[in-house]
């Protein structure tokens, strides 16, 4: 027997004897080659488990890793599938994945596999995904081994970019649907997109084991929805692994090996890549055609820059080396770039010696929320702006602009894809690069018309972008402003029907159309100003839902708006920070409660502020924080009026003196919290 020891993640890693005190126990492991029972030794201090292999298997794994590599030349393209799992939020992926995983002896099966491939903290913080992830998988059908590559994709909307890159890389998808909740919106965006990349499709119906599972229910809906037959629905339970191994099957039957050829040249797309601080860039491509070696010279499309391969594998899903990638197969290329610029997202990388076509690579992600991100020390500026750099390599659909306030000093304007996105780009930079951060109030990006020959010619052109509220232009220098709008799709309970109509009414929406899927569950388009949705509309919509409803949407353009700029004054100083862009309709009621959700943020001081919104130089709402106040009168026990009239104005100067001088500092949360609406 050898010792080996399997951490968390089934990484294996050989050890020495030697370990005093170890707990004995057995357990089943099950490979594609072996149905064997390991013994498992696990130390009473160790988070990982020791398993001892007979001795077989001991013989194959040390045989592979003697060589130092894997063997990818037993893999054809013809014997290679690659595919994505998407589906909508909470519906399984990356349970399904764990399964799947487990299945072909990736990682060993064990109770603590829960989100294997979500490795970032902030996805198993909130039990969501995030980040797309690739791992390899060795699967024997039929006698013949087949290398399956699997990307496991985010379901929330504000992380669809990662699904369509994940998509430009596989050749079918799997379709996950929940058996209880049936199709939600971000199924039907994410079937869409598979089905544009003439994708093909495998639904797969999860979660059979539920007490109110309906899989007939939903196999109908995906019959009306899709036109795919129900026939072709595969029923499994992820949690309990039924019929997991059916999806398996299913993938090697239907979906079509990679178009990629073996004997072309060289070509790769980088899919996806992220920052390591010894490595420099770890890029993954997927080869579209030709091979690739360690020591090949290899040229970046973009940039033209040439590089040494140092190191190449696939995702297992740690990184395991290999000595050569072939022509359909998705891995992990390291290559000595060492500045975060160099690792483009949709690069075509090839042979120096054999140059190719660029491949057209990835559509640019169109952001939807800006907000001011600036570092709470300007000590700090060149430490954030590296951790920037290095997060947005990882995270392509972020854009960024170097941006300044009076207030805060040095920063930046980020773009994001919702507020969602927003939030988890900043705890991301606070955990993994310890960075402490202002994020200013979110907007999104309007238009202007302008009629100024100075201004036009100032810009260049005649209808600019404003993502920075304090830049808004003044109506007379405009001949109309433009807000952007998108297309809406709400799915949901026909119970809630009324009250969802009444939100998107009060949300300044259009209706579009309203089909009922099944007998119970219909789908509503609307047309929202985007500015209305971008905050807390899904918090709302699930509120008065019972959390039933789900919500996607997709951009529409820009439409004419009467739009004007609303400032926030702490004392008659405008805070530049909380400026922002409203209809004129909603001006006041918005003003207003804004005015009394910052009276609830800011602090309490020594002296009264006075909050206040005002559009130009009009006033139109106004709240009070009062201040804290010593009673200066507990000494005097009656005595003459004028006495304690004396002490009251002599406090009432000191206040209003501190109040000329006092500086009122914004709590950063409260740059969110104040864009929160109640729902009347």
């Amino acid at each position: 027997m050898q010792l080996f020891l399997f951490n968390t993640r089934g990484q294996v890693m050989p050890l020495m004897r030697g370990f005093l005190e170890l707990k004995i126990c057995k357990i089943k492991r099950r490979t594609q080659a072996y149905s064997t029972v390991c013994t498992l030794i696990r130390h009473r201090w160790m988070k990982s488990a020791l398993i001892c292999l007979p001795n077989q298997l001991c013989k194959d794994y040390s045989s592979s890793t003697e060589k130092g590599a894997i063997d990818l030349s037993n893999f054809p393209v013809d014997k290679i599938r690659n595919f994505s799992i998407i589906a909508h939020i909470d519906h399984g992926k990356s349970t399904l994945a764990d399964r799947l995983l487990e299945i072909t002896g990736a990682i060993v099966k064990t109770e603590k596999n829960k989100q294997v491939l979500d490795k970032l903290q902030v996805e198993r913080e909130r039990g969501i995904t995030v980040k797309a992830q690739t791992a390899s998988l060795f699967y024997t059908y039929q006698d013949e081994t087949y290398l399956l590559n699997l990307i496991d994709t985010p379901g929330h909307v504000d992380f669809s970019y990662e699904v369509s890159r994940s998509i430009s890389a596989c050749q079918g998808v799997l379709l996950v649907v929940d058996a209880n909740q049936g199709i939600q919106a971000q199924t039907v965006a994410n079937f869409y997109l598979a089905f544009e990349a003439q994708l093909t499709i495998i639904p797969v119906i999860n979660k059979i084991d539920l007490k109110n599972a309906d899989p007939e229910r939903v196999e109908k809906q995906i019959e009306r929805v899709f036109d795919i037959p129900a026939a072709e629905c595969i029923r499994i339970s992820a949690k309990q692994g039924t019929n997991v191994h059916q999806v398996l099957e299913e993938v090697v039957k239907r979906l079509p090996p990679p178009s990629a050829r073996a004997k072309d040249p060289f070509k790769a797309l980088v899919f996806d890549s992220t920052f390591d601080h010894y490595r420099g860039v770890v890029a993954n491509i997927a080869l579209v055609g030709g091979q690739v070696s360690k020591g090949d010279k290899i040229v970046s499309a973009y940039l033209g820059k040439t590089y040494e391969v140092n190191e190449l594998g696939i995702l297992r899903p740690n990184e395991a080396p290999t000595k050569t990638l072939y022509a359909g197969q998705v891995g992990y290329i390291v290559a000595g770039m060492k500045d975060v610029a160099e690792a483009q997202i949709g690069d075509t990388l090839y042979h120096h010696k054999q140059p190719v076509e660029a491949l057209p690579g990835f559509k640019p992600a169109k952001s939807m929320v800006f907000a001011g991100m600036y570092p709470m020390d300007q000590s700090e500026y060149t430490n954030l702006r590296s951790a920037v750099e290095k997060l947005t390599l990882n995270d392509s659909s972020v854009t960024v602009q170097r941006d300044s306030s009076m207030a805060l000093g040095a920063g930046w304007r980020l773009g994001f894809l919702g507020l969602l996105h927003m939030e988890v780009f900043n705890q991301r930079l606070e955990q993994e690069y310890n960075a402490s951060v202002i994020v200013t109030a979110p907007t999104v990006p309007y238009k202007a018309v302008l009629t100024s020959a100075k201004l036009i010619k100032e810009y260049g052109q005649e209808e600019i972008t404003i993502v920075n509220p304090a830049l808004f232009p003044d109506r007379s220098m405009v001949s109309e402003y433009l807000e952007p709008m998108v297309l809406g799709t709400i799915i949901a309970p026909d119970d809630f029907t009324g009250k969802i109509m009444t939100l998107c009414l009060n949300r300044r929406a259009t209706q579009r159309n309203m089909v009922y899927i099944d007998e119970h569950r219909v789908m509503m388009k609307y047309v929202f100003p985007l500015n209305e949705i971008v905050v807390d509309f899904y918090d709302n919509l699930k509120s008065m839902s019972s959390g039933y409803a789900s919500f996607d949407y997709e951009d529409a353009g820009y439409q004419p708006a009467d739009l004007i700029k609303m400032d926030f004054l702490l004392n008659g100083r405008p805070v530049e920070e909380l400026t922002t862009i409203v209809h004129r309709d909603k001006a006041y009621s918005t003003g207003k409660a804004m005015c009394e959700r910052l009276k609830d943020s800011i602090p309490r001081q020594m002296f009264e502020i006075a909050v206040q919104a005002a559009l130009g130089s009009k006033v139109i709402a106004r709240e009070t924080i009062k201040a804290y106040r010593k009673n200066v009168l507990a000494k005097c026990y009656g005595g003459d009026i004028t006495r304690k009239m004396k002490l009251l104005k002599k406090q009432a100067e000191g206040k209003k003196k501190m109040r000329s001088i006092g500086n009122v500092e914004v709590p950063k949360d409260a740059f969110i919290n104040v864009l929160k609406r109640k729902e009347k």
